[in-house]
């Protein structure tokens, strides 16, 4: 099992070449103007303008924080089965995890019948 080095990484500071070309891509930009003063007093808290569904869902703890963490592993398959999957586009690791899932609890309900008949 490998291990991730956490250790934080910096970036090395921009030139001041690097930093002048940065300002004029910025200032070029059509999609990245400033906002007016107007602009910025109507703004309003995401809490308080989206519905408290998505709300919830946009701030809750990252997937790293979740009750059940999951585990990573390598796994070996058939190329078949791992190029369907991907096929179906992305989620396809999240769609391979709940067809195991459903396989599991598939084989205990098969087991429990044998078992009681």
């Amino acid at each position: 099992m490998t291990t991730r080095d956490t250790t934080k990484r910096r970036a090395p500071p921009l030139s001041d070449a690097e930093e002048a070309l940065l300002q004029a891509s910025i200032t070029n930009n059509p999609d990245s103007e400033e906002l007016t003063d107007a602009e910025l007093a109507r703004l309003r808290p995401a809490r308080d303008v989206l519905p408290p569904a998505v709300y919830a869902a946009l701030t809750q703890g990252s997937s790293s924080q979740r009750e059940t963490k999951r585990v990573q592993l390598t796994l070996s398959i058939d190329p078949d089965v791992l190029a369907a999957y991907k096929a179906g586009g992305p989620g396809w690791q999240a769609r391979m995890n709940e067809a195991l899932a459903e396989g599991l609890a598939r084989g205990k309900r098969r087991s429990k019948a044998v078992k009681r008949g």
